[in-house]
């Protein structure tokens, strides 16, 4: 007897405490319960036979209404209840997950000569993803190694390095520490506010986010997939030099692509 239900994210994913609310054909409530940490609902009220409408709900996903048979015996099995976050877009479930370098890559793309791209990458770097219940308090603090840029070429990677660019032994670091975030026109797509410090100087940056999916890795991990870009303006972090080319041409470009591909590892599983 009683109502029996799994709750779960697109991803298929437990939502934690979900509340559950049934009603008969008159609309008069006649059970409210919670789902577990696993997102199971199993609540032992005797039910009148009949059809009657269940009702789940969860902070920062969209309400989810369907309706369910419930037999002589007072028993009804709702089955899995998918939810969606409100907008339509999803993220991670709630907790820590930490950045692998291992299978991620933090790049730039700069303008040369107005007339062809010239790709970067950092090396070295670290962070950390807090997927928050209240998902707009979720928060990404991230930590680059400024020397290590590579962009295939020792001589212009050296100049990258010196004072009229990064100057990495004044500013060995480049951070970013998000403080909120909202969701973005689109599926599963999100913009990240935060403070970027490049070069001595933060200012606030945007990352627009796409949220890939989640999933297990053959290591026993759990894994979730994000892609992000933003433009930065050299001048705003006063990265002023430019040598000038023929016809007032620029050989560098004054704005910089930065594109991430990040895989994180949900902290628990980590060793």
């Amino acid at each position: 007897m009683g109502l029996h239900a799994q709750v779960r994210t697109r991803d298929g994913w437990a939502v934690q405490h979900a509340v559950v609310t049934v009603t008969d054909m008159a609309g008069t409530q006649v059970l409210r319960t919670e789902a577990d940490a696993h997102g199971a609902v199993r609540a032992d009220t005797t039910l009148a036979p009949g059809p009657h409408t269940v009702i789940v709900t969860a902070l920062g996903y969209a309400p989810q209404a369907s309706t369910a048979l419930v037999t002589a015996s007072g028993r009804a099995e709702v089955g899995t209840v998918t939810l969606t976050r409100q907008g339509g877009t999803d993220l991670p479930p709630p907790g820590d997950w930490s950045l692998d370098p291992a299978h991620s890559s933090v790049g730039a793309v700069a303008r040369h000569l107005g007339i062809s791209s010239v790709h970067g990458r950092f090396t070295e770097f670290g962070g950390r993803i807090a997927i928050a219940e209240d998902v707009s308090r979720s928060r990404v603090d991230a930590v680059i190694g400024a020397a290590s840029i590579d962009t295939g070429n020792g001589t212009r990677d050296t100049h990258l390095r010196s004072p009229d660019f990064l100057d990495v032994e004044r500013f060995p670091e480049i951070t970013y520490r998000s403080h909120g975030l909202s969701a973005a026109p689109g599926q599963d797509r999100w913009t990240v506010h935060g403070l970027l410090s490049l070069h001595g100087v933060e200012r606030e940056v945007d990352l627009s986010l796409s949220y890939l999916g989640t999933g297990p890795d053959p290591w026993g991990g759990l894994r979730a997939a994000f892609h992000a870009t933003a433009e930065l303006r050299r001048e705003d972090f006063a990265m002023t030099y430019n040598q000038v080319v023929q016809a007032g041409i620029s050989a560098i470009g004054t704005t910089l692509k930065v594109e991430l591909d990040i895989q994180a590892v949900r902290s628990e599983t980590l060793p």
